[in-house]
């Protein structure tokens, strides 16, 4: 047992992310089922969608799972009501300042983890009380840090000063990455592409095959000024490129941006139109498959990876 699983009460160090549009109750209880900790991710759903999600995973599965919130979403005080009163054990927050909402939820004896993407905000989530930190390298989708700093860089130099456990994410999608991240120094890792990528995710079927189609390169980090997103290079992209050639004012990128554009594409699937946010990954992502396979293809990746390393 190491101090994640320690620390979740859960069979092995694999958390699930809490992705917009693919993070539901369907894929947080298959990977609670499966030994992980699944998230379901408030991000892009109402209030009461949330407390359905979370009604339904809490029959679905008897394991521990938890919810991810976005600290700049618009109802955020009523998202903590709800997983007060639906018992929420764990939450994860991300994209705001740690300090808002960690004393208020550890007092309710929720155990609380924060999104970072920095050593400096790494050090501020654990000055503000949260129970452990994941540290994001820039290879990752959704929102990403403006200081481009890589996993494989930022995971050794935020395990140097903290002192809470570390979680992994940006980039790991194989046993093999969850080894790197691990030997780097972290407890455990974050996984959200290969999830994205599987059956019980929420998003679009056409989203998911874009995923799999996915080559090197084919993603790229932008719209920075609102909040830097790593997007899939199709129309909707490229409209993005041919406005910043104009020196767009943030006004002038809010209104390409428009409403639910990321909803669009992931998922109702416009392909062409919508917002297709993944990890550079993706070129390693080749099929679809149910999330407990997906955890299993890991571990058993993962305990190969070890023993040849061993052998080196």
């Amino acid at each position: 047992m190491n101090r994640i699983t320690k620390l979740f009460n859960i069979q092995y160090p694999v958390i699930q992310a809490g992705m917009i549009w693919a993070s539901g109750y369907k894929l947080a209880s298959a990977v609670s089922n499966a030994g992980g900790l699944g998230i379901i991710g408030a991000g892009s759903m109402y209030p009461n969608v949330l407390r359905e999600h979370i009604q339904k995973c809490k029959k679905a599965t008897d394991k521990p799972f938890a919810v991810n919130v976005p600290m700049l979403y618009p109802n955020i005080e009523e998202i903590i009501n709800i997983i007060i009163e639906e018992g929420i054990k764990i939450v994860f927050t991300s994209a705001g300042n740690p300090k808002t909402w960690t004393s208020f939820l550890k007092e309710k004896g929720i155990t609380v983890v924060h999104v970072v993407s920095s050593v400096k905000f790494a050090l501020k989530a654990q000055e503000a009380g949260v129970d452990a930190v994941v540290a994001e390298g820039f290879e990752a989708g959704g929102h990403n840090g403006r200081e481009e700093t890589t996993t494989f860089t930022l995971i050794p130099m935020v395990k140097e000063k903290l002192d809470v456990p570390l979680i992994a994410a940006g980039g790991i999608a194989t046993g093999r990455g969850m080894l790197a991240a691990m030997v780097l120094g972290a407890d455990g890792v974050q996984i959200g592409s290969r999830f994205a990528a599987s059956v019980e995710s929420s998003s679009h079927e056409k989203f998911k095959q874009a995923i799999v189609d996915a080559q090197d390169g084919d993603t790229h980090v932008t719209l920075k000024e609102l909040a830097p997103v790593r997007l899939i290079k199709n129309k909707f992209f490229h409209d993005v490129v041919a406005l910043y050639s104009t020196a767009p004012t943030v006004d002038d990128l809010k209104t390409l941006l428009g409403r639910a554009r990321a909803k669009k594409g992931m998922f109702e699937g416009d392909l062409e139109e919508g917002e297709l946010e993944i990890g550079q990954i993706a070129g390693l992502i080749h099929d679809i498959k149910p999330a407990a396979d997906i955890l299993n293809e890991i571990l058993s990746d993962f305990e190969k990876a070890k023993q040849e390393a061993l052998s080196l």
